[in-house]
C-alpha cells in the first residue's frame, strides 16, 4: 500500500503542474484574449512590446504542397502563404483618453520578420540593460541606426513591400479600439516572428484581441510539424502491416500463445492506435488551424501508455520473464510502480509539448519536467542490462542454447538501440545549444520522429524474435535442465556408465526419475503478486 500511495501522491503533483502551465493559444490561428502590450521603461526598454506568435514559414509557390488524401478542406492546398490579420484589434482603457485631442495620433506597430533579421534590422541592444532591446527610434539613435517610422527597423527589398514588414494600428483622439484588416503575404521561407510594439509613453495600458491566421501552402500545419503529418500516416501504414502479421501468425498458434505474447499484442494495438490518431489529430488541424485538445489529450495518453508498458516489456523480457522464472514474484510491485511512476512523466511532458500552442515559445515547466522523463529512462536501462546480464548468465549455466542465442541477439538489438539513442540525444543537447534562432526548424521534425522510428524497430524485433509459431513453447519456462541440449547432456552420462554397472544402474535410475518427473506448468500470470518469491529465490 506504501508504493501505491507514493504513485498517487507523484500523479497528483505532476499533473498539477502540467495543467497549470498548459499554454492558451492554439497553433496556426493564434488566438489573443486582452493580452497585454507590457511597458518595458523601469527595465532599461524604451517601448512597450508583446510577441504575438512564432511559425515557420515556407514561400508562397514553394513546391511545399502535399497530396490531395493528405488535405480534407478545400482550398488550402493551393501554394499560397501568408500571414491574415483580418480579425486582429487593439483595445486601450479608457482613463488613457481624457485628455486627448480630435487631432491626436497614437500607434501600435505590428512588426512581422523573418528570424534572422531579428539580430540585424529590427531594435537594438539597451545601453541601461544589456538584456533588454529598445525599439523606438529617437533623434538622437537617428544618426546611428536605420529608422522606419517610429521604429528602429531596417527595410529591404521592393518599395511597396519592404521587409520586415510593418502595419500600423491608429488610435486618434478618444478612440479605445483600433481595427485595421491586413494580410501578408509571404515570399521567402524562414521562420516569422509577429511582435506588437507601441513607442508613444503616453499610450498604456493596451490589449490585444482577436486572433491571427498563418497559412502555409499546404494548409495551415505549422512549418516546423508539417512534415509529421505524412510520417505518421507512413508510420500508421508499417503498423498496420505489422499488426496484420502479427495476428495472422496469433489466430494459426493461438493454442500456444505464451503471456509474454499478449502483452507483445497489447504494445502493438497501443502503438497502431496511438499513431492513427496523431495522424488524423494532423489533418484536422492542417484543414482547421486549431487542435482540439481532447483529440491531442487522447493522443498523448495513448503514446505515454504506449511508451510506459514497453519499456515494462523491455524490463519483463530481460527479466527472464516465462523463460528462466514463471512469475515476477516480489518484483512485481517495483515493476508497477517504476511503470505507473514513468507513464505520469512522459503524460505530463507531452501534455506540456502538444496540448495547446506547438511553434509558440517553450514555457519553463518544459525545462523542469524533462529531468524525471531522464531520470526514469536511465533507471529503466540500468535495470534492463543487468537483468539482461542475470539471465544470459542463468541460461547459460542451465545449458539451454536455444534460449541463449535467443536473448543474444535480444541483447545485441537492444545494444544497438541504446548507443543510438544516446547518440541522438547528444545531438539534440548540441542542436538546442547552437541553434538558439531556430535557424535549422526546418529539420526539427527529424529530432522528434527519430524517437518513433527506434520504438518501431525495437518493437518489430521483439515481434520477430517472440512471433507465434509451433515452437513458441520450446523458449517457455521449464525447470528440466538443459531440455533443448539432450546430446550435449548423455554424451557425459555414457562416458560414466564405462566404470561400473553399478554406476550405470544409480544413473540410469536417476535418469528414469526425472524423465517421469512432470513439467512444472507455465504460468500465464507476467504479474503474480507472490511477493515470497524475491529474485534471489529464482535463480
Amino acid at each position: 500500500m506504501g508504493g501505491l500511495k507514493r504513485v498517487l501522491v507523484v500523479v497528483e503533483l505532476l499533473f498539477l503542474l502540467a495543467t497549470t502551465w498548459w499554454p492558451c493559444t492554439e497553433a496556426a490561428v493564434h488566438k489573443y484574449k486582452k493580452l497585454p502590450i507590457v511597458c518595458q521603461y523601469e527595465n532599461g526598454g524604451d517601448s512597450c512590446y508583446q510577441w504575438g506568435g512564432r511559425e515557420g514559414m515556407f514561400a508562397s509557390g514553394s513546391a511545399r504542397m502535399l497530396p490531395r488524401f493528405f488535405v480534407f478542406a478545400k482550398g488550402l492546398n493551393d501554394g499560397r502563404s501568408q500571414i491574415k490579420l483580418d480579425k486582429l484589434r487593439f483595445v486601450r482603457e479608457g482613463s488613457n483618453t481624457g485628455s486627448d485631442s480630435e487631432s491626436s495620433r497614437r500607434f501600435v506597430y505590428v512588426v512581422i520578420f523573418e528570424g534572422n533579421d531579428y539580430r540585424k534590422r529590427v531594435g537594438y541592444p539597451s545601453s541601461a540593460n544589456p538584456n533588454a532591446q529598445n525599439y523606438c527610434c529617437t533623434e538622437e539613435i537617428k544618426g546611428r541606426k536605420d529608422c522606419t517610422r517610429e521604429l528602429v527597423v531596417s527595410t529591404y527589398g521592393e518599395d511597396e513591400r519592404p521587409w520586415p514588414r510593418i502595419l500600423d494600428y491608429e488610435f486618434s483622439g478618444n478612440k479605445t479600439e483600433s481595427f485595421s484588416p491586413n494580410t501578408v503575404d509571404i515570399t521567402r521561407t524562414g521562420m516569422y516572428y509577429m511582435l506588437f510594439i507601441v513607442c508613444d509613453k503616453s499610450l498604456t495600458k493596451v490589449y490585444v484581441d482577436g486572433e491571427t491566421v498563418w497559412k502555409n501552402p499546404m494548409g495551415y500545419l505549422p512549418g516546423m510539424v508539417a512534415p509529421k503529418l505524412a510520417f505518421y500516416a507512413f508510420l500508421s501504414f508499417c503498423y498496420l502491416v505489422l499488426g496484420v502479421i502479427w495476428f495472422v501468425q496469433y489466430t494459426r498458434y493461438w493454442r500456444d500463445i505464451l503471456q509474454l505474447q499478449n502483452c507483445i499484442t497489447l504494445v502493438l494495438f497501443l502503438g497502431m492506435s496511438e499513431t492513427a490518431t496523431w495522424y488524423f489529430d494532423f489533418v484536422n488541424f492542417n484543414s482547421t488551424g486549431s487542435r482540439p485538445i481532447g483529440v491531442t489529450m487522447w493522443a498523448v495518453l495513448l503514446g505515454a501508455l504506449r511508451k510506459a508498458l514497453s519499456r515494462m516489456l523491455v524490463l519483463v523480457v530481460s527479466m527472464g520473464y516465462g523463460v528462466v522464472r514463471p512469475t515476477l514474484g516480489g518484483l512485481t510491485n517495483k515493476v508497477l510502480f517504476l511503470g505507473i511512476t514513468d507513464f505520469v512523466a512522459i503524460c505530463s511532458f507531452d501534455m506540456m509539448q502538444y496540448v495547446g500552442a506547438v511553434d509558440d515559445k517553450a514555457p519553463a515547466a518544459r525545462m523542469f519536467l524533462t529531468l524525471p522523463v531522464a531520470v526514469l529512462d536511465a533507471i529503466f536501462i540500468l535495470w534492463i542490462f543487468t537483468s539482461l546480464s542475470r539471465t544470459l548468465s542463468q541460461l547459460q549455466a542451465r545449458r539451454q542454447t536455444a534460449k541463449l542465442e535467443l536473448y543474444r541477439k535480444f541483447t545485441n538489438v537492444l545494444a544497438i538501440t541504446v548507443v543510438v539513442s544516446v547518440a541522438w540525444i547528444a545531438y539534440e543537447f548540441y542542436l538546442k545549444v547552437e541553434d538558439q534562432y531556430v535557424e535549422n526548424w526546418e529539420m526539427d521534425w527529424i529530432v522528434h520522429v527519430v524517437w518513433q522510428a527506434l520504438n518501431f524497430g525495437l518493437l518489430c524485433t521483439i515481434c520477430y524474435l517472440w512471433a507465434p509459431n509451433q515452437n513458441a513453447t520450446r523458449y517457455a519456462y521449464s525447470e528440466d535442465v538443459g531440455e533443448e541440449d539432450e546430446g550435449s547432456e548423455t554424451a557425459p552420462l555414457k562416458a560414466s556408465g564405462a566404470k561400473s554397472g553399478a554406476g550405470t544402474m544409480e544413473l540410469s535410475s536417476e535418469s528414469a526419475l526425472k524423465a517421469e518427473k512432470p513439467k512444472q506448468p507455465i504460468s500465464t500470470d507476467v504479474f503474480s503478486l507472490d511477493d515470497d518469491m524475491e529474485e534471489g529465490k529464482l535463480e
